[in-house]
């Protein structure tokens, strides 16, 4: 997949323009993005993280 796709995933899969981190996680592993790469594209979309598994973010 391409960063265009990536990004049109995020956004199907981001709910209220948020998402999980275990669902940032699942992409990443998915599809063989780093964590980072990740975090910029939620970055860039303007997704926010909530329910972070070190509990940075609620």
């Amino acid at each position: 997949m391409n960063e265009s796709e990536i990004k049109e995933l995020i956004l199907e899969r981001a709910q209220n323009r948020k998402m999980s981190c275990q669902d940032a996680f699942k992409i990443s592993e998915e599809f063989g993005i780093s964590r980072k790469k990740i975090g910029q594209f939620l970055n860039e979309l303007e997704i926010k993280i909530h329910s972070c598994q070190l509990g940075c973010f609620k």
